[in-house]
């Protein structure tokens, strides 16, 4: 754009408000920016939740953009999640794309018949005619000193759930890029935040394309024995992992990213690298993803483990009060326990 000044032309920088390029940011402000550039590319998203507009937001996950987009594409909702999901499932048929917030994991119950009978269930009894492409934000895990519901990990609800994807992401590039894919797809999404690392740093793309929904990632390689984590737990098998090699042990780390489906490929290369195996999650383990992470790989490759694949997650307990909720989450020592167990086998 041009204007002049003095009778003499110069050039004036608009500003668009579209960040590019590479930026330092927390996986807050990462699935904000994920959110406002899916808003800006597509008109049919919109998103809906309690306190999301005005407030932002509990996490402030949606700071702004209810002034950006206005109260038509950010919508306050009444506190009734099965009316936020059934909702945003009459939106989705009628050719949107909402994006829903949970405010806190243990607050998606009262939506759970509409998510597994309605939701899971619509493209596949439409013979894939019908699509609703519903993003489900879910706030996960523990280790803010919360009180009662709010602090669950019910991952495993929903991953037994055929018809939906399950992703947990674990750090600000991949809460970026997921979110941007998850709101892409046409299936249904639950989409994880680990809400105790709504507050960690690091480098985002904000130009990189939307990352797939299919695929684990190796946050490090090692020799003698492989992490599996997701979400709010790769940090803390990462951290496992650094103290591990202190003592001379090579541990790799992989970063679930999708619980359903699970990337079994990644997961069998990994344990036949190393023959060892340790899954990871703030879930209860009876039941938990980790079960089944542990079947699929001793199915697939039982001959080339040289240990059976081992848990490390909460206790088969109601989540506790938060003043003890440190003794309730898995962590480095216990991490560090099961590591010395595997190997002795």
């Amino acid at each position: 754009m041009t204007g002049t000044r003095s009778g003499v032309a110069t050039k004036t920088k608009v500003d668009t408000g579209v960040q590019t390029g590479v930026a330092s940011m927390t996986i807050g402000k990462a699935l904000n920016a994920g959110l406002r550039r899916s808003m800006r590319d597509d008109p049919s998203v919109v998103l809906l939740g309690e306190d999301i507009g005005t407030l932002g937001g509990v996490f402030r996950v949606t700071e702004g953009l209810r002034k950006e987009f206005g109260d038509e594409r950010v919508i306050d909702t009444p506190l009734a999640e099965s009316a936020i999901v059934g909702t945003a499932i009459g939106l989705a048929l009628r050719g949107y794309r909402p994006v829903c917030e949970i405010q806190f994991d243990g607050f998606v119950y009262p939506a759970f018949d509409q998510i597994v009978s309605q939701l899971a269930k619509m493209r596949s009894r439409s013979g894939g005619r019908v699509t609703v492409p519903v993003v489900i934000r879910i706030p996960v895990g523990g280790g803010i000193g919360a009180v009662e519901h709010h602090s669950e990990s019910n991952e495993a609800y929903f991953a037994h759930t055929a018809g939906l994807r399950v992703v947990s992401c674990s750090n600000p590039a991949d809460a970026y890029r997921m979110l941007r894919a998850a709101i892409a797809s046409d299936d249904p999404v639950i989409f994880y935040e680990p809400k105790r690392r709504y507050w960690d740093k690091g480098e985002v793309d904000l130009d990189a394309t939307p990352a797939s929904l299919d695929r684990a990632r190796v946050v490090r390689t090692g020799t003698d024995l492989t992490l599996v984590a997701h979400g709010p737990t790769v940090k803390t098998a990462s951290a496992a992992a650094e103290a591990a090699a202190e003592d001379g042990y090579s541990v790799g780390v992989v970063d679930l990213r999708t619980l359903s489906p699970l990337d079994v490929d990644t997961l069998r290369r990994c344990a036949e690298s190393t023959g060892r195996l340790i899954v990871v999650h703030e879930a209860t383990t009876f039941l938990g993803i980790g079960a089944e992470i542990a079947a699929a790989v001793t199915e697939s490759c039982f001959y080339a483990l040289k240990a059976p694949v081992l848990r490390v997650g909460a206790y088969n307990l109601p989540y506790p009060p938060a003043k003890i909720e440190d003794e309730f989450l898995p962590d480095v020592d216990r991490i560090l326990d099961a590591i010395d167990a595997s190997l002795r086998y």
